[in-house]
């Protein structure tokens, strides 16, 4: 089942970005890989690894802004969760 995960995960660090991202396979997959997830009442989900947290809105239609990806990217790359890592 890992392979599912680390396949979602390198879907944020693909070129040209996907529109096509599944927000709650993702966020199973970064909670397979350690990142606690919390959705909040405003529809945002926050995630926290080592004390580092990412605050991320959620749209409706289940999906990703480009903008959310690439925040999120870095937010990966700063907590050391790459393809290259996994």
């Amino acid at each position: 089942m890992s392979h599912k995960h680390k396949a979602k995960i390198q879907m944020i660090f693909e070129h040209p970005v996907s529109g096509n991202i599944d927000v709650k396979r993702l966020l199973a997959a970064l909670e397979h890989y350690g990142v606690e997830v919390e959705i909040t009442k405003h529809n945002k989900a926050r995630l926290i690894f080592n004390q580092q947290e990412l605050i991320m809105a959620l749209s409706h239609r289940n999906d990703l802004s480009k903008d959310s990806i690439a925040k999120l990217r870095h937010y990966l790359e700063e907590i050391g969760l790459t393809p290259d890592k996994m």
